[in-house]
């Protein structure tokens, strides 16, 4: 603690006592985080909440495994669906009444979408039952339309929250014929200059980093490597895409950090890991450098219901 802020905080025990100061000590503690809009965590199987420490360390993101269960409902993490533990219940409900209450934001100083990653997951893989679970999504997420980013005719409107659907095979075809939709499609750099997947379907190319990449982080990376990130990423943000890069490799912390900074340098607008805390400290001293280049983004008229988040979704 700084000698100023020790100073100020004897002085209010002075005025106030012992009790007042170590109120005061505890309400600068939980001061939140700022809002880190490259950082995305990744729900590890073993929690059993995982909002609200992503909430509380400014992650601007959460990729979230669901599966379709009983009672309309989808349900989050491995194994046989748990009572209570249903995406509406963990993420969408406290998710939007938090929006709700401070404005339209998640938080004060929230300047880009917050990225809710819906992961279809598990053994289940009948397209006919994940395309149902979609529309269950589909109906929840309407719910909170003016909270969400969302597409109308072609266009794109920034909200609070950006939805983008992962694990479905034939789930692109079922939005591309949504004239009014609240969520988007997972791509890949493949993606890059398609005209099936335009950026109003696939506004965000996501991929695992094993994919196109063999360095681990334990060595310097490779130049070939190297080149070959920062022309991807240029050519996705040239065509009008932000960039999520997942799937890092389960090394040393400071093998990750070292992929974390050769990321940040690259441009990569969402970093997703596991290692939350982590990832938010390392992003906090080392930001990424550069924003993407947003697709035209057609703003919605002023209203109070609808959140004043206004970059690319």
């Amino acid at each position: 603690m700084s000698d100023d802020v020790a100073t100020l905080l004897g002085g209010l025990a002075t005025l106030a006592g012992a009790t007042g100061a170590a109120t005061l000590g505890v309400a600068v503690a939980r001061r939140p985080r700022p809002y880190l809009p490259a950082a995305h965590a990744i729900a590890g199987a073993e929690v059993a909440d995982p909002l609200p420490a992503v909430l509380r360390h400014g992650l601007a993101g959460l990729t979230v495994p669901v599966r379709p269960g009983p009672h309309g409902e989808l349900y989050v993490g491995p194994g046989a669906p748990q009572p209570g533990r249903t995406l509406r219940r963990l993420v969408l409900n406290p998710l939007f009444a938090r929006a709700q209450a401070r404005g339209g934001r998640l938080c004060r100083d929230q300047r880009v979408p917050f990225r809710l990653v819906v992961e279809f997951a598990g053994p289940n893989r009948d397209a006919g039952a994940l395309l149902r679970a979609y529309r269950m999504l589909d109906q929840q997420l309407r719910d909170h339309a003016p909270l969400l980013s969302r597409c109308v005719d072609g266009n794109l409107e920034a909200g609070a929250v950006t939805v983008t659907v992962t694990g479905i095979v034939d789930v692109r075809e079922l939005l591309a014929v949504q004239t009014e939709r609240y969520a988007f499609a997972d791509g890949s750099f493949d993606d890059i200059g398609s005209v099936a997947a335009p950026p109003t379907l696939v506004p965000m190319v996501s991929e695992q980093w094993t994919r196109r990449f063999g360095w681990d982080g334990c060595e310097p990376i490779p130049a070939e490597e190297r080149h070959l990130l920062h022309a991807l990423v240029r050519s996705a943000h040239e065509d009008g895409r932000g960039v999520r890069i997942c799937g890092l490799p389960t090394g040393s912390r400071r093998a990750r950090q070292a992929i974390w900074t050769e990321l940040s340098e690259a441009g990569v607008d969402v970093i997703a890991d596991t290692d939350h805390v982590a990832l938010a400290r390392h992003l906090r001293k080392h930001p990424v450098r550069r924003v993407a280049v947003a697709p035209a983004v057609r703003r919605p008229s002023p209203s109070p219901r609808r959140p004043d988040v206004t970059q690319s979704v």
